[in-house]
């Protein structure tokens, strides 16, 4: 272990990130052991903000002129169609010419090697065939690489940090022996009404004035949704964020200046229905929609609903 570059992750802060004290702590842990992990949580939490602004917090390497540079930062994003040679490289069919097929020149590195001394992110690992699981297992293990007919080895010291959407679908089961290379951390939405208020108003852009205590309990709506007995997937902060906008620019539209609870329902539509799920056996009885604006409706029509402040 580097002790330097531990005692330089410790002292840094992921402020990009509002709240998840406990995933940055395990984060920050994982990756001054180099332990590769993959962060696991529902789309629309931060997952991606928080693995990019890694970048902030690793100290600077030395490159090969010795200068001090920021340590390499490789997005790869997760899809049945990406190949083992998008990862590890092919041969140029040109120097192979000029050097032979089997001459190190001829190699064309892929991104594994452009993140060398640095972080490998993969977004949506579960999106990629077994196949590609399997290419990544050597490098993964023993920081080297094996080209088909090479007979020497490439090195490639790279820490994989990933993420994956255990509700996704249209994804290939991660392997035993794939994720026994890897630590687990899982990541939910904001625990607390305040952080997902700030995040919001942080992020999201500003056209008119959204009221505080409206913002509030629209918020609290949707964190209501998410502990829906009804609902089978749930709606994320990127929904709240887009809940945020939405309102504001219907309200624009309407010559406002501020938003008011019909253009929140107006917004929620569009934001929220293709955001959720309803259980089957509710499924059967209405569509997203009719949920949404009876559950809306519901929440609404409670005299204590708009009374401000945090409950």
């Amino acid at each position: 272990m580097d002790q330097e570059r531990a005692n330089f992750i410790v002292k840094e802060d992921i402020k990009e990130v509002l709240g998840q004290s406990e995933v940055k702590r395990q984060l920050k842990s994982a990756v001054i052991m180099k332990r590769h992990t993959i962060i696991v949580g529902p789309p629309g939490i931060g997952k991606t903000t928080i693995v990019k602004s890694l970048t902030k917090i690793l100290p600077k390497i030395k490159d090969e002129e010795g200068k001090l540079v920021d340590a390499p930062f490789i997005r790869v994003q997760g899809s049945p169609d990406l190949t083992a040679e998008d990862l590890l490289g092919d041969i140029d069919p040109v120097k192979a010419l000029k050097h032979g097929s089997t001459s190190q020149e001829a190699f064309n590195p892929g991104k594994i090697f452009k993140a060398d001394k640095g972080i490998l992110f993969f977004d949506e690992v579960n999106r990629c065939s077994e196949k590609l699981q399997n290419a990544l297992l050597q490098v993964l293990e023993e920081k080297i690489v094996t080209i088909g007919s090479y007979d020497i080895d490439f090195d490639a010291d790279i820490l994989v940090i990933a993420t994956m959407n255990p509700e996704e679908s249209s994804t290939e089961p991660l392997s035993d022996v794939f994720l026994d290379r890897f630590d687990v951390i899982y990541m939910d939405a904001p625990k607390k009404l305040e952080t997902e208020v700030q995040i919001v108003k942080s992020k999201g852009q500003k056209l008119v004035d959204f009221p505080e205590d409206l913002l509030v309990t629209t918020i609290n709506f949707i964190r209501t949704l998410r502990k829906s007995k009804d609902l089978e997937k749930h709606p994320s902060v990127r929904a709240t964020l887009g809940i945020y906008e939405r309102a504001q620019s219907n309200a624009y539209l309407s010559a406002k200046k501020e938003v008011e609870l019909q253009e929140i329902k107006e917004a929620m539509i569009n934001v929220l229905s293709h955001r959720i799920r309803l259980k089957p056996s509710i499924r059967y009885t209405k569509t997203s929609k009719d949920f949404l604006s009876e559950k809306f409706d519901e929440f609404f029509s409670d005299d204590t609903s708009l009374a401000g402040g945090y409950p």
